[in-house]
């Protein structure tokens, strides 16, 4: 399938589905929000002292991050998981069925993350280099784009996901980085909307940060739609698989 068909299969269902996916993900994203603004105005304040201090409540809110973001995702991919089977599912039962994916989504993403930035900081360390470990980095994000739906979808550990990933996105990577791009135009048109709301207040930046989030969804739900049509039978179980 055409790229241009996965993204516009990927539209209609964002567009049909929006009410639901707003009840089901507004909530994470707000706290989510909240979270990297704290942190954001914490890092500015000690970036600007003589002695950055960094206590136990600053390692407690990324803790607190990571399991927000580890839950949203959760929801985000059993959600389409199930819509894309045909079902109907109210967004409180898909929430209660995603803490059972929280753990092992939060470990996926710390090893996914540990590999994709990799690259980068072995290669910053060499001045004008850097350019090249970012390259490398995102050419990783993108193999290893497709870790979350794995440990959702087939129920199988973040190690055998990581795994799975990268051979399965292989053909697709093109097509990957292409989706991924997206990100790019969400993020400066938000970064500029964002600026612009700070200079009103705080409770206005949390809704246009919010907001932006949640459009931001559309590239999970492209990539689920290119991982759906490309993805081959579920693997056999084995002693590792998440029950």
């Amino acid at each position: 399938m055409s790229l241009s068909a996965i993204l516009t299969e990927a539209y209609n269902f964002f567009r049909n589905h929006v009410r639901q996916l707003a009840a089901l993900t507004i909530p994470m994203l707000i706290l989510q929000v909240i979270i990297q603004q704290w942190l954001g105005g914490e890092m500015l304040v000690q970036s600007q002292a003589e002695t950055p201090e960094f206590g136990a409540i600053h390692g407690a809110a990324m803790m607190a991050l990571l399991l927000v973001f580890s839950l949203l995702i959760a929801a985000l991919t059993l959600f389409m998981e199930v819509r894309s089977q045909g079902y109907d599912v109210t967004p409180a039962r898909v929430l209660k069925e995603s803490f059972t994916f929280v753990p092992p989504l939060l470990l996926a993403g710390v090893f996914s993350g540990l590999a994709i930035l990799m690259p980068f900081v072995l290669f910053a360390a060499f001045g004008p280099l850097w350019l090249i470990g970012l390259t490398m980095s995102f050419y990783l994000f993108a193999r290893l784009a497709f870790v979350n739906f794995m440990v959702v979808v087939e129920r199988i550990t973040p190690l055998q996901a990581i795994k799975a990933s990268f051979n399965f996105s292989k053909p697709v990577v093109l097509k990957t980085i292409m989706v991924l791009m997206l990100y790019l135009p969400i993020s400066l048109v938000g970064g500029n909307l964002s600026a612009i709301a700070a200079q009103v207040g705080a409770p206005l930046q949390i809704i246009v940060d919010t907001v932006v989030a949640f459009f931001s969804l559309f590239v999970n739900v492209a990539l689920f739609r290119l991982y759906m049509i490309n993805r081959n039978d579920k693997p056999e179980p084995s002693d590792d698989t998440i029950a």
